[in-house]
Protein backbone atom coordinates (compact mmCIF):
# COMPACT_ATOMS: atom_id res chain seq x y z
CA UNK A 1 0.00 0.00 0.00
CA UNK A 2 1.26 3.45 -0.93
CA UNK A 3 0.33 6.47 1.19
CA UNK A 4 -1.15 9.38 -0.74
CA UNK A 5 -0.40 13.06 -0.16
CA UNK A 6 -3.26 13.36 2.35
CA UNK A 7 -2.36 11.73 5.66
CA UNK A 8 -4.67 8.81 6.36
CA UNK A 9 -5.24 7.86 2.70
CA UNK A 10 -3.57 5.00 0.84
CA UNK A 11 -3.82 3.31 -2.56
CA UNK A 12 -3.33 -0.43 -3.00
CA UNK A 13 -1.89 -1.40 -6.39
CA UNK A 14 -1.94 -5.21 -6.55
CA UNK A 15 -0.07 -7.43 -8.95
CA UNK A 16 -2.62 -8.85 -11.41
CA UNK A 17 -2.01 -12.35 -12.79
CA UNK A 18 -3.72 -12.74 -16.18
CA UNK A 19 -4.01 -16.00 -18.10
CA UNK A 20 -6.26 -17.61 -20.69
CA UNK A 21 -9.03 -18.01 -18.11
CA UNK A 22 -9.08 -14.38 -16.96
CA UNK A 23 -7.07 -12.92 -14.09
CA UNK A 24 -6.42 -13.16 -10.37
CA UNK A 25 -5.33 -10.57 -7.80
CA UNK A 26 -5.41 -10.02 -4.05
CA UNK A 27 -7.43 -6.88 -3.41
CA UNK A 28 -7.03 -6.88 0.38
CA UNK A 29 -4.39 -8.42 2.65
CA UNK A 30 -4.78 -7.86 6.37
CA UNK A 31 -1.06 -8.04 7.11
CA UNK A 32 -0.14 -5.50 4.41
CA UNK A 33 -2.96 -3.24 5.53
CA UNK A 34 -1.86 -3.33 9.18
CA UNK A 35 1.76 -2.71 8.23
CA UNK A 36 0.80 0.40 6.23
CA UNK A 37 -1.80 1.89 8.60
CA UNK A 38 -0.57 0.63 11.96
CA UNK A 39 -3.85 -1.13 12.77
CA UNK A 40 -6.22 -3.75 11.40
CA UNK A 41 -9.44 -3.01 9.52
CA UNK A 42 -12.50 -3.60 11.66
CA UNK A 43 -15.07 -4.84 9.13
CA UNK A 44 -18.54 -3.79 10.25
CA UNK A 45 -20.32 -3.38 6.90
CA UNK A 46 -19.72 -4.08 3.20
CA UNK A 47 -21.48 -1.97 0.57
CA UNK A 48 -21.99 -2.29 -3.18
CA UNK A 49 -23.21 0.49 -5.47
CA UNK A 50 -23.95 0.36 -9.19
CA UNK A 51 -23.91 3.68 -11.05
CA UNK A 52 -24.64 4.92 -14.53
CA UNK A 53 -22.02 7.03 -16.33
CA UNK A 54 -21.83 10.53 -14.86
CA UNK A 55 -23.27 9.59 -11.48
CA UNK A 56 -21.49 11.57 -8.77
CA UNK A 57 -21.76 10.24 -5.22
CA UNK A 58 -20.50 12.25 -2.25
CA UNK A 59 -18.73 14.01 -0.65
CA UNK A 60 -19.69 11.87 2.36
CA UNK A 61 -18.23 11.67 5.87
CA UNK A 62 -19.27 10.76 9.41
CA UNK A 63 -18.74 12.17 12.90
CA UNK A 64 -15.46 11.32 14.64
CA UNK A 65 -15.44 9.19 16.68
CA UNK A 66 -16.06 6.61 15.41
CA UNK A 67 -16.62 7.92 11.85
CA UNK A 68 -16.43 5.32 9.08
CA UNK A 69 -13.16 4.35 7.40
CA UNK A 70 -13.58 2.88 3.90
CA UNK A 71 -11.59 0.47 1.72
CA UNK A 72 -12.93 1.03 -1.81
CA UNK A 73 -12.63 -0.94 -5.07
CA UNK A 74 -14.33 -0.82 -8.47
CA UNK A 75 -15.10 -4.36 -9.61
CA UNK A 76 -16.82 -3.45 -12.89
CA UNK A 77 -16.23 -0.49 -15.18
CA UNK A 78 -14.38 2.58 -13.91
CA UNK A 79 -14.78 5.47 -11.47
CA UNK A 80 -12.77 8.51 -10.49
CA UNK A 81 -12.46 8.16 -6.73
CA UNK A 82 -11.77 11.34 -4.74
CA UNK A 83 -10.54 11.69 -1.17
CA UNK A 84 -11.00 15.13 0.40
CA UNK A 85 -9.29 16.39 3.54
CA UNK A 86 -12.13 18.04 5.45
CA UNK A 87 -10.37 17.90 8.85
CA UNK A 88 -10.15 21.39 10.28
CA UNK A 89 -6.59 22.16 11.40
CA UNK A 90 -5.05 19.59 9.05
CA UNK A 91 -1.92 20.61 7.11
CA UNK A 92 -3.73 19.49 3.94
CA UNK A 93 -7.18 20.89 4.81
CA UNK A 94 -9.29 21.49 1.66
CA UNK A 95 -6.94 19.42 -0.50
CA UNK A 96 -8.14 16.43 -2.51
CA UNK A 97 -6.63 13.50 -4.37
CA UNK A 98 -8.16 11.53 -7.22
CA UNK A 99 -7.43 7.90 -8.06
CA UNK A 100 -8.90 6.02 -11.02
CA UNK A 101 -10.38 2.72 -9.88
CA UNK A 102 -11.30 0.21 -12.57
CA UNK A 103 -11.64 -3.46 -13.48
CA UNK A 104 -8.31 -3.49 -15.36
CA UNK A 105 -5.64 -2.32 -12.88
CA UNK A 106 -7.73 -3.31 -9.83
CA UNK A 107 -6.43 -0.55 -7.57
CA UNK A 108 -8.17 0.10 -4.25
CA UNK A 109 -8.11 3.08 -1.92
CA UNK A 110 -8.33 3.29 1.84
CA UNK A 111 -9.45 6.46 3.56
CA UNK A 112 -9.26 6.67 7.31
CA UNK A 113 -11.75 8.15 9.72
CA UNK A 114 -12.55 11.83 9.19
CA UNK A 115 -11.78 12.10 5.48
CA UNK A 116 -14.42 12.95 2.88
CA UNK A 117 -15.16 10.53 0.04
CA UNK A 118 -16.76 10.88 -3.38
CA UNK A 119 -16.61 9.23 -6.78
CA UNK A 120 -17.89 9.74 -10.30
CA UNK A 121 -18.81 6.83 -12.56
CA UNK A 122 -16.83 6.93 -15.80
CA UNK A 123 -18.76 4.03 -17.35
CA UNK A 124 -22.27 2.64 -17.22
CA UNK A 125 -22.85 -0.02 -14.58
CA UNK A 126 -19.76 1.07 -12.66
CA UNK A 127 -19.83 -1.24 -9.65
CA UNK A 128 -18.06 -0.16 -6.49
CA UNK A 129 -17.65 -2.23 -3.34
CA UNK A 130 -16.42 -0.85 -0.06
CA UNK A 131 -15.51 -2.36 3.25
CA UNK A 132 -16.49 -0.10 6.15
CA UNK A 133 -15.11 0.05 9.68
CA UNK A 134 -18.51 1.08 11.11
CA UNK A 135 -22.10 0.53 10.07
CA UNK A 136 -24.24 3.22 8.48
CA UNK A 137 -25.70 5.57 11.11
CA UNK A 138 -27.84 8.32 9.55
CA UNK A 139 -27.60 10.60 12.59
CA UNK A 140 -23.78 10.69 12.25
CA UNK A 141 -23.60 11.01 8.45
CA UNK A 142 -22.96 14.28 6.62
CA UNK A 143 -22.19 15.57 3.16
CA UNK A 144 -20.46 18.39 1.33
CA UNK A 145 -21.48 19.51 -2.13
CA UNK A 146 -19.09 17.80 -4.59
CA UNK A 147 -19.19 20.76 -6.99
CA UNK A 148 -18.17 23.29 -4.32
CA UNK A 149 -16.01 25.77 -6.29
CA UNK A 150 -13.91 26.44 -3.19
CA UNK A 151 -12.69 22.82 -3.32
CA UNK A 152 -12.25 22.93 -7.09
CA UNK A 153 -12.31 19.17 -7.62
CA UNK A 154 -11.44 18.44 -11.25
CA UNK A 155 -14.21 16.08 -12.24
CA UNK A 156 -13.92 14.56 -15.74
CA UNK A 157 -14.81 16.91 -18.57
CA UNK A 158 -17.57 16.09 -21.02
CA UNK A 159 -19.90 14.52 -18.47
CA UNK A 160 -22.91 16.08 -16.79
CA UNK A 161 -22.79 15.14 -13.10
CA UNK A 162 -25.87 13.28 -11.84
CA UNK A 163 -26.36 13.88 -8.12
CA UNK A 164 -28.90 12.57 -5.64
CA UNK A 165 -31.29 15.09 -4.10
CA UNK A 166 -29.42 14.74 -0.82
CA UNK A 167 -26.00 15.44 -2.38
CA UNK A 168 -27.42 18.35 -4.40
CA UNK A 169 -28.67 19.95 -1.19
CA UNK A 170 -25.42 19.39 0.74
CA UNK A 171 -23.66 22.47 2.13
CA UNK A 172 -20.38 23.82 0.81
CA UNK A 173 -17.25 23.12 2.83
CA UNK A 174 -17.36 26.65 4.29
CA UNK A 175 -21.01 26.21 5.28
CA UNK A 176 -20.29 22.81 6.86
CA UNK A 177 -17.41 24.33 8.80
CA UNK A 178 -19.58 27.24 9.99
CA UNK A 179 -22.24 24.73 11.11
CA UNK A 180 -19.64 22.81 13.14
CA UNK A 181 -20.10 19.62 11.11
CA UNK A 182 -16.46 19.01 10.17
CA UNK A 183 -14.15 16.77 12.18
CA UNK A 184 -10.99 18.28 13.61
CA UNK A 185 -7.57 16.98 12.64
CA UNK A 186 -6.74 16.68 16.34
CA UNK A 187 -9.75 14.44 17.03
CA UNK A 188 -8.94 12.27 14.01
CA UNK A 189 -5.30 11.89 15.08
CA UNK A 190 -6.37 10.96 18.61
CA UNK A 191 -8.81 8.35 17.26
CA UNK A 192 -6.13 6.90 14.94
CA UNK A 193 -3.73 6.63 17.87
CA UNK A 194 -6.42 4.78 19.81
CA UNK A 195 -6.83 2.32 16.91
CA UNK A 196 -3.08 1.71 16.84
CA UNK A 197 -3.22 0.89 20.56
Amino acid sequence: MRELGIAGAWVHEPKVFPDARGSFHEWFKGADFAEATGHGLNLAQANCSVSSRGTLRGIHFADVPPSQAKYVKCVRGAVLDVIVDIRTGSPTYKQWEAVRLDDVDHHSVYLSEGLGHAFMALTDDATVVYLCSEGYAPQREHGIHPLDPDLGIEWPAGMTPVLSDKDSAAPTLAEAEAQGLLPSYEACQAYAAQLRG
